[in-house]
Formats: structure tokens, C-alpha cells, sequence
């Protein structure tokens, strides 16, 4: 795996993913979203979104992404997270 590529595609996946409004985030709890992409090298990768309370409900949204190639790093993906407020800004 391109690991600069991948966290290239990572953080801009994630930067996408968080835009979403906070109610929107708040029902993809518990749902993880995949999504495939083809990289600039034409290698394949699988995106992981998973969002979950921070620390209790109604409150801080964590936001976790992780990237793979479906090689070993399938084992141990590249991940990345952020954190939402209830009003929408990002810590």
C-alpha cells in the first residue's frame, strides 16, 4: 500500500465525511459506512466511517475513519478520527 496516497485519501474522505450535520452523524450511529475507492496508483481501498457518542449521549460525536488495501494492512489499517460538538464545530 502507497501509505502517502492512503492518508492523502483518508484525510480528505474523513474532511467530507465530518461536513455532514450533526443529526445527520448522530443516525449513522451504530452503521458503518464502506465505501471503495481506486487510488491515483490504481490501487483499490476501502474506507471505514464509524461514528459514536464520545463519551455519553446527546453530547461530542467521535468520528472514526480508517483506509486499507485488503493486503496485510486489512489487519491494521491506517485510521484517523475527529471530534463534533452538538453545535456542529469540529474540535
Amino acid at each position: 500500500m502507497d501509505t502517502a496516497e492512503a492518508k492523502a485519501i483518508l484525510a480528505n474522505e474523513l474532511s467530507d465525511f465530518t461536513a455532514r450535520s450533526y443529526n445527520k452523524l448522530v443516525a449513522s450511529i451504530a452503521h458503518t459506512e464502506v465505501k471503495n475507492l481506486v487510488g491515483q496508483s490504481g490501487a483499490n481501498y476501502q474506507v471505514e466511517f464509524d461514528v459514536f457518542w464520545d463519551s455519553k449521549p446527546d453530547g461530542n460525536l467521535r468520528i472514526m475513519a480508517s483506509i486499507d488495501d485488503g493486503g496485510w494492512r486489512a489487519f491494521k489499517p491506517l485510521s484517523d478520527s475527529r471530534i463534533m460538538r452538538p453545535d456542529g464545530t469540529l474540535l
